[in-house]
């Protein structure tokens, strides 16, 4: 079928106030009413412009309407799959004028055409939002508290949004990044429809020590020359509490040690992932001068060469 531009049919804009809709309707009607107009075509524009008025006079229509978005007026338009579940059928017992109205205002708004009865109801629309938490609070879950603009229909008939405080239960075991879907916390519906939904995207802030990947957990932990050379058996911070960790002799920088079930929670109590506490040699700073004496001791006497695989290059 093809798109009908409702508001280019009235010669309004797409959010013109219900009195300009009803004025531009008049004038048009009374232009290419059959019984006096000498327009070609006169009848055919006359229920075009009924047809056009039929929708955006009434609120509910109007907001279903334009959810379709805009498209060029005679292209070829089929309705999404989930129109008839989201925004329903009308019910409105149109009288015989509607019986000449276009395919495209049949499938979207004729269902109920010629039987009287129950209104027009429409689903809210979906809100997305984000919410910043400390990672911790992910170990435990937690009730975050914020403000949303939720779009609403004020008694002009036009969407607005309004500012609201909503109260969310973030779940033990969240990542950082994962999307929750929290149903009937978006838009309000109109008709009796249902509320709908919001997808609350979870965003870890900063912490001192840890980042994370999904439930896994990583962790720099600096070791001083001789713990790397002659191995080591340390204490190290986790997600919850202390953990002993054993230094291999030999370890390099960025050598990977997993210690495993001390990541995230996992969901539904499945565990949990896996730390992985990444090396860094640390060298004084300012070392003593017994410090210094036993580098360049070392230096002397050692044949360790790291950059042996340089040669040649």
């Amino acid at each position: 079928m093809r798109y009908k531009d409702y508001y280019k049919v009235l010669g309004v804009a797409r959010d013109a106030r219900p009195e300009e809709i009803k004025k531009a309707y008049r004038l048009l009607a009374r232009k290419f009413h059959p019984d006096v107009s000498r327009e070609p075509n006169a009848e055919d524009r006359f229920k075009e412009v009924q047809e056009a008025y039929e929708v955006l006079k009434d609120r509910e229509k109007r907001v279903a309407y334009d959810q379709l978005g805009a498209w060029r007026p005679g292209q070829d338009f089929r309705p999404p799959p989930e129109w008839g579940e989201r925004f329903g059928r009308t019910r409105s017992g149109f009288g015989p004028e509607a019986a000449g109205f276009s395919d495209f205002f049949a499938e979207l708004f004729g269902g109920g055409r010629g039987h009287a009865g129950g209104g027009f109801a429409m689903r809210g629309q979906d809100i997305d939002a984000t919410v910043e938490l400390p990672l911790r609070q992910a170990l435990t879950g937690t009730e975050a508290s914020f403000r949303l603009a939720i779009p609403e229909w004020d008694a002009s008939g036009r969407m607005t949004a309004v500012e609201r405080s909503v109260k969310v239960r973030i779940p033990r075991g969240v990542t950082d990044g994962e999307k929750l879907r929290v149903p009937g916390k978006g838009g309000h519906g109109a008709g009796g429809g249902p509320a709908g939904d919001l997808y609350l995207t979870v965003v870890f802030l900063p912490d001192p020590l840890f980042r994370t990947s999904g439930h896994d957990a990583w962790l720099e932990v600096p070791i001083a020359p001789w713990e790397a050379a002659l191995g080591a058996d340390i204490e190290i911070p986790t997600l919850e509490g202390k953990a002993r960790l054993k230094i291999p002799a030999g370890s390099r920088a960025g050598q990977k040690l997993r210690l495993a079930g001390k990541g995230l929670p996992r969901p539904g109590g499945r565990g949990h992932g896996d730390l992985y506490a990444v090396i860094q040699i640390a060298v004084p700073p300012s070392p003593s001068e017994r410090e210094r004496s036993l580098f360049e001791e070392l230096a002397r006497s050692s044949s360790f060469d790291p950059r042996r695989h340089f040669r040649g290059a």
